[in-house]
């Protein structure tokens, strides 16, 4: 008889809260993320998504609570973390290529006297080639569009084998036809890693995700089927404020 393989816990966090100076931005939050699920994060502005994001990467430390990352400290597993955050700090006029941006996401601090090795470029063609731009390779960043940009900046996270995706609002900046191209490629990435994206976009809850958390300030953990069934129908657009009192969370 064939045993069934568990599903690992990606992240988990436990009785986490945040304060920014006397200001409680996250509070008494408790999740589970498994392994291989595509999560999206929805919310109000300054409901504490992003700062969630920054603590599972350990740029702000905890105050209370903790934070596992495959069973271990968070702060000793974040090799294990891709991010793509909403600003990417990359001056697009600036003339580098496509795959030295990729190459800008390894983890090593050590300064580059003589360059990159081949492996590390090898590295960052492979990158590129999982979210279908390895042909810009050579190109500057500055002729890519929007859209390409961000898969070249999803690609910079890939560049260290991650095996979780963080990304905060990956498709603010872009319009509808690329922001679908960026989330196919999610999809695609999700059949091998974690997935979990900040967004204000619905089309990422009804197609792409697999479960959703609405933040504001707490948590309230959300499936998706309910939702899926209800709008499946619907032609018409749908706003996050219709898609949060579906959920029963209070409007923003």
């Amino acid at each position: 008889m064939q045993l069934q393989t568990q599903t690992k816990v990606a992240i988990e966090a436990s009785n986490l809260s945040f304060s920014y100076e006397k200001q409680i931005v996250l509070e008494d939050i408790h999740f589970q993320i498994k392994e291989k699920e595509f999560l999206a994060i929805i919310g109000p502005n300054g409901g504490g998504k992003s700062t969630l994001l920054k603590l599972i990467l350990g740029i702000n430390t905890l105050q209370k609570g903790k934070i596992n990352i495959f069973n271990e400290p968070h702060t000793q597993q974040t090799q294990y973390i891709g991010y793509v955050p909403q600003n990417t700090n990359i001056n697009t006029t600036f003339p580098i290529s496509v795959l030295e941006v990729v190459m800008m996401g390894q983890n090593s601090l050590k300064q580059r006297i003589f360059g990159y090795k081949e492996k590390e470029k090898q590295q960052a063609y492979d990158a590129l080639e999982k979210v279908n731009m390895r042909e810009f390779a050579s190109n500057t960043i500055s002729e890519l569009s929007g859209g390409q940009r961000q898969r070249v900046f999803i690609a910079r996270a890939l560049f260290s084998n991650p095996k979780i995706l963080l990304l905060d609002e990956p498709t603010s900046s872009v319009d509808i036809q690329w922001s679908k191209q960026v989330y196919e490629t999610l999809k695609t990435l999700n059949k091998e890693i974690t997935v979990v994206v900040v967004s204000h976009d619905i089309s990422v809850i009804l197609q792409y995700a697999t479960r959703a958390f609405h933040i504001n300030k707490k948590l309230v953990n959300h499936g998706l089927d309910h939702i899926k069934n209800n709008f499946e129908h619907h032609d018409t657009h749908v706003c996050e404020v219709e898609l949060l009192e579906m959920l029963g969370a209070s409007r923003c």
